[in-house]
């Protein structure tokens, strides 16, 4: 049994302890004390000052590399694109800022952008999926040759790609009368935004994706997160493809690639990958140069994923010349051949109009 004398003791021993200890700090050891930790803090702040002269120098750095990059993209891409029809199609949400910004690098490369659609909701949304079964089988044989066991989403990308391509068989400085009623057709059923009115038919397609999609359920505290849905990533993969199919050059371009979104599902995809190009980082100034880069290699028949992650095969798309475009202009005979023709009710797909189109552009 502990008695009174232990914690006599205890008690002692406990101010005895506090005394030696203010004794000791306030005679030799203050001095020690004292300069360690000065020093300590004159360090401190001395490593503060450089790691800020450094930021500052980077950040410096940084600058003169982005102006250098801004000046030099504009002789980089002129005259790439030289008279080529770019459709745009925004594959993920508005983003007005990234499409004004990739347009004008287009138009400095000598393109035009002839047309701006936007998906919408209804076109990725599984819970439209049985409208969208009903908008494709609406469209018959406005498709041209279809494999029997295509999706309602393949048919209804196929739908967008001819729409946005199609010419007139007289004129390549027409629209057709296929492409446009599926254009229509698309837009009644709300399957598509048109953010700009399409007046000529596309030689080329560029497809803007947005950022990988949230998972479909949040993750509990504790758990790993889920995978994210792929569900309307895939059906815009679809439409990719359909616009290369097509157009026989589209190309996708999208923020810095990040697992999930629509750039990396087609480069981690080896079919894919060896069909339809992609461009990633268009958030900034280098993307966005190579955007009409990497189409003018597509219309040379070259396939490549443009960025700086590690699915990239390149950092920036090999330079290529292009023909001159030549366009056919229907005669007034023509054309009224040409409206003679629409009675028969031949569908829109992509043979001669397309190709004509295609090899106006100047498919290497």
């Amino acid at each position: 049994m502990i008695d009174f004398r232990y914690h006599i003791v205890s008690l002692i021993s406990v101010f005895l302890a506090l005394a030696v200890g203010i004794i000791l700090g306030a005679g030799p050891l203050q001095g020690a004390i004292g300069d360690q930790l000065t020093g300590q803090v004159e360090q401190l702040r001395t490593e503060r000052n450089e790691l800020r002269d450094q930021l500052d120098q980077a950040n410096v750095t940084l600058g003169d590399d982005a102006r250098y990059i801004e000046a030099a993209g504009p002789q980089l891409v002129a005259g790439s694109l030289q008279d080529r029809r770019v459709a745009v199609v925004d594959l993920d949400g508005a983003d007005d800022e990234r499409d004004d910004a990739v347009t004008a690098q287009l138009e400095t490369a000598g393109a035009s952008v002839v047309g701006h659609v936007r998906l919408t909701d209804s076109w990725t949304s599984q819970d439209e999926e049985s409208a969208r079964q009903t908008v494709a089988e609406g469209l018959g044989d406005k498709l041209g040759d279809v494999p029997q066991d295509a999706t309602p989403e393949q048919r209804l990308s196929r739908a967008l790609a001819l729409s946005l391509t199609g010419a007139a068989p007289s004129s390549t400085e027409e629209r057709s009368p296929e492409a446009l009623e599926l254009e229509a057709l698309l837009e009644r059923f709300a399957l598509v935004d048109v953010v700009s009115e399409q007046t000529l038919p596309a030689d080329v397609v560029l497809l803007l994706g947005g950022s990988a999609p949230s998972p479909a359920t949040p993750a509990a505290e504790g758990e790993e997160p889920p995978a994210p849905d792929t569900y309307a990533v895939d059906i815009e993969v679809q439409v990719a493809v359909a616009a290369q199919e097509v157009a026989g050059a589209a190309l996708v371009a999208g923020p810095t690639a990040v697992s999930g979104d629509v750039v990396s599902t087609i480069r981690a995809n080896e079919d894919l990958s060896s069909t339809v190009s992609t461009v990633s980082g268009i958030e900034a100034e280098p993307g966005r140069i190579n955007v009409p880069l990497a189409l003018a290699a597509r219309l040379a028949d070259q396939v490549g994923q443009f960025g700086f992650e590690e699915s990239a095969t390149a950092v920036l798309p090999p330079a290529v010349e292009l023909p001159p475009v030549t366009r056919t202009t229907a005669s007034p005979a023509g054309a009224q051949d040409a409206a003679a023709g629409d009675t028969t009710g031949e569908p829109a797909g992509d043979g001669a109009d397309v190709e004509q189109a295609g090899d106006g552009a100047g498919e290497g």
